[in-house]
């Protein structure tokens, strides 16, 4: 054995208090960084710890770069946003070991979770992932639109509440407004859509509003949209303050 060891580590949404004590004591151990720009610069860290940083679209040529560094003695540290599991990096590291050489199946490797976008917007609205829900990407760099256009039609038919990640971006700037449409089709126009940008951040905030209303102009790449099935609610606070959102634990049946 090479005696180099390999952590994904997810940071969490931005706030310093969420990452976790088991993430920091993965970070404190690590000879290098290795990630996208804004998730390893967010990472404190000594003058002595090397810092790997690539593009947001090279997430194997990482996973192999920091495979290979492992196998070499590095102690190294890929990071995520938000859980490395969700949409991150976890799933780049084990697709480039299962497509690589035997002799990286045989690493140390061990995936520290984080709190997700997704569970830091739902504690900072409420309770809107009460009962059953799913998380969707609406980037189609990985996968055919029409997939993501039948999930989500699927995911409202069903009932579930349904968190989008990276809603937005100058290069899919249409994808949102195109996701609202379809979804119309499926829902009832009432079922609450929450905007929740930059969760934690100093940056953060919130906007409310229905599937009928919703504007694909109130998300950017740092917000996770959030929209809710017919058993989630809008729980109503005196002298102007923002309502709680919540879906119903119980759901009756089908006729």
């Amino acid at each position: 054995m090479s005696g180099g060891s390999l952590v994904i580590v997810g940071l969490g949404p931005g706030n310093p208090e969420q990452l976790t004590p088991q993430a920091r004591h993965a970070l404190a151990r690590a000879t290098d960084l290795v990630g996208y720009a804004p998730y390893v610069k967010r990472v404190e860290a000594g003058p002595e710890v090397v810092r790997h940083i690539s593009d947001n679209r090279e997430e194997i040529s990482r996973a192999r770069h920091a495979l290979e560094m492992a196998l070499s003695g590095r102690h190294v540290a890929v990071v995520s946003g938000g859980d490395a599991g969700v949409f991150g990096m976890a799933s780049a590291v084990f697709e480039a070991v299962e497509n690589g050489p035997a002799i990286w199946r045989t690493l140390p490797i061990q995936v520290i979770p984080g709190v997700s976008a997704v569970l830091a917007a739902a504690a900072r609205l409420g309770a809107p992932l009460g009962g059953d829900f799913c998380v969707i990407s609406l980037s189609d760099n990985l996968k055919p639109w029409p997939v993501v256009l039948e999930r989500l039609r699927l995911a409202a038919q069903a009932g579930f509440v349904i968190a989008l990640y990276n809603p937005r971006s100058h290069a899919r700037p249409w994808q949102l407004g195109a996701a609202f449409e379809h979804l119309r089709q499926s829902m009832g126009g009432d079922e609450p859509v929450a905007f929740a940008r930059a969760i934690g951040r100093p940056d953060e905030a919130v906007r409310l509003s229905t599937i009928a209303q919703a504007n694909a102009d109130w998300a950017d790449m740092s917000t996770l949209v959030l929209i809710g099935c017919p058993a989630t609610r809008l729980v109503s606070r005196p002298n102007g303050q923002e309502p709680w959102l919540y879906t119903a634990r119980k759901v009756e049946a089908a006729h």
